[in-house]
C-alpha cells in the first residue's frame, strides 16, 4: 500500500496533465488535427540550430567517459562559469561559478532551494494566481503555502495582502514572472515594492526571508517589455531559471540556480543546494544537457513565432466576446470564464475538442488558461469551436 501522504498527491494531481493525457486521446479518437489542445506549455517550436550543433560538437570532441561521467553536484565548473558570465554581461551582476547550481530544471531546482532552507512547519508566500505544483513542492518538505489573492484587475501582486501575511514563519516568497497562467511582467516599480515589503519585515521578525524567483519565461516578453532581474533589486533573492521554454527543451531537464553573495548564509545555501542536489536522487543535472546549453547561452527564443500566436489569440477571443488581458509575456492567455464555475466551461469546450484548464489549478478560479505555444493552425483552426462556445454562453447573439 502506497503512503498516506502519496494517495494525497495522485488525489490532487496536476490537472494540467490530466487534461495533457486526456488531449492525447482524444488525438487518438479524432485526429491530431481535430483538437486543439491549449493545456501544456509545451512548445510547439524546434529547439535553435545551435543546440543540436552544440550536442555534436561534444559528443564529436569531448572524452566519452568525461561526458558522461560524474562531476561536481552543482555541475561542472566552466559551465557555471559560462553562465556566471554570461548572466553578468547581460544583467551587469558579478556572479562566479560558485552563485551557479546546475539543476534538473526550473523544477529541479525550486525543490532543491526549497530542501535546503525550509524546517517542518515554515511558511511558503505564493502569489495567485501561480503554478500549482508550487503546493507539492513545498509540501514535499513539510513546509506550508500561504496564498496571497490575486488582484484581478492587473495581476501584479497584491503587496497589501503580501505584507500582511508574512509572519515570524515566512521563509520565502515565490514570485514568476513572466507569469505562468497570465502572461504578466511583474514591473519595476512592484518588484522596487516589494523588496521595501520584504526588508521591512526581515528587520521586524530578525528573520531572513528569501525571494524565489522562479524564472523559466524570461526570453519570452513581447512589445519591448523588459523583465526585472531581481538580484538587483533585494539582496535575499535567489534565481530559478530553465532552459525548457526559451530553448524547446522541456524533456531534457536542464537549468540552473542563482545563489548571490549577497544573500543571507550564502556559502550555506551553496553548500547545501550541492548536498540537496545529490540527496533528492538528482546527483547531478545531465551531464551532456549541461555542456550544450553552455554553448548556446546567446540563442534567441522564437518570440516572433509566440507573438504571432499571442495576436491571434487574444484579438480572436476579444472579438468573439471573451474577456482577457494581453499578456506581456510567457505563452499563456488567463481568460475570464462565463461562468461562475469555470471547470463547467472547460468541460463545455471539450465538446469542440478544445481543451483548456481551469483557473482553481492557479489559485484563481472563474478563470481559465489557454497555452498559446501550439501551431499557428491551431490557433486558427480552433476559432470556430470557440465561436460556438462564445454562443453557447451568452457572449455572442
Amino acid at each position: 500500500m502506497i503512503a498516506d501522504s502519496m494517495k494525497s498527491f495522485v488525489k490532487n494531481s496536476s490537472a494540467i496533465r490530466a487534461m495533457f493525457e486526456e488531449g492525447k486521446k482524444m488525438a487518438q479518437e479524432y485526429g491530431a488535427e481535430n483538437v486543439y489542445d491549449f493545456s501544456l506549455g509545451n512548445p510547439n517550436v524546434p529547439a535553435p540550430a545551435e543546440v543540436k550543433e552544440a550536442i555534436i560538437k561534444e559528443l564529436e570532441d569531448d572524452d566519452p567517459v568525461m561526458l558522461h561521467g560524474y562531476m561536481s553536484n552543482s555541475g561542472y565548473e566552466d559551465v557555471r562559469k559560462a553562465v556566471a558570465d554570461s548572466l553578468n554581461q547581460r544583467f551587469g551582476t558579478a556572479f562566479h561559478e560558485n552563485n551557479i547550481v546546475m539543476t534538473v530544471g526550473a523544477a529541479g531546482g525550486l525543490n532543491v532551494i526549497l530542501k535546503t532552507i525550509l524546517n517542518p512547519g515554515d511558511q511558503v508566500l505564493a502569489i495567485a494566481p501561480y503554478f500549482g505544483e508550487y503546493n507539492s513542492y513545498v509540501a514535499n518538505y513539510q513546509g506550508e503555502v500561504v496564498v496571497v489573492s490575486p488582484d484581478t484587475e492587473t495581476f501584479q501582486p497584491n503587496l497589501k495582502e503580501l505584507e500582511k501575511k508574512i509572519t515570524g514563519k515566512t521563509k520565502a516568497v515565490i514570485v514568476n514572472s513572466p507569469n505562468n497562467p497570465t502572461g504578466v511582467v511583474y514591473s519595476e516599480e512592484t518588484i522596487k515594492a516589494m523588496a521595501g515589503i520584504l526588508e521591512k519585515k526581515e528587520q521586524e521578525f530578525g528573520t531572513d526571508i528569501y525571494l524565489i524567483s522562479d524564472e523559466p519565461y524570461r526570453e519570452l516578453a513581447y512589445d519591448g517589455v523588459e523583465v526585472p532581474y531581481l538580484t538587483k533589486y533585494y539582496k535575499d533573492t535567489i534565481v530559478g531559471y530553465s532552459f525548457s521554454k526559451s530553448l524547446s527543451l522541456p524533456g531534457e531537464r536542464i537549468g540552473y540556480l542563482v545563489i548571490p553573495d549577497e544573500a543571507a548564509d550564502a556559502e550555506d545555501l551553496q553548500n547545501g543546494a550541492n548536498v540537496a542536489t545529490r540527496i533528492l536522487g538528482f546527483v547531478n543535472a545531465p551531464s551532456l544537457m549541461q555542456r550544450a546549453v553552455a554553448r548556446c547561452l546567446d540563442a534567441k527564443a522564437d518570440v516572433p513565432y509566440y507573438d504571432r500566436n499571442r495576436n491571434a489569440l487574444y484579438q480572436g477571443l476579444k472579438d468573439l466576446g471573451f474577456s482577457c488581458i494581453k499578456p506581456e509575456g510567457a505563452f499563456y492567455l488567463f481568460v475570464k470564464s462565463p461562468v461562475e464555475d469555470e471547470k463547467v466551461f472547460c468541460e463545455a469546450a471539450k465538446k469542440y475538442h478544445i481543451l483548456i484548464v481551469p483557473g482553481s489549478s492557479f489559485a484563481c478560479p472563474g478563470y481559465v488558461r489557454i497555452a498559446y505555444c501550439v501551431a499557428y493552425e491551431t490557433i486558427l483552426n480552433s476559432m470556430p469551436g470557440f465561436e460556438k462556445l462564445a454562443e453557447e454562453f451568452g457572449l455572442r447573439k
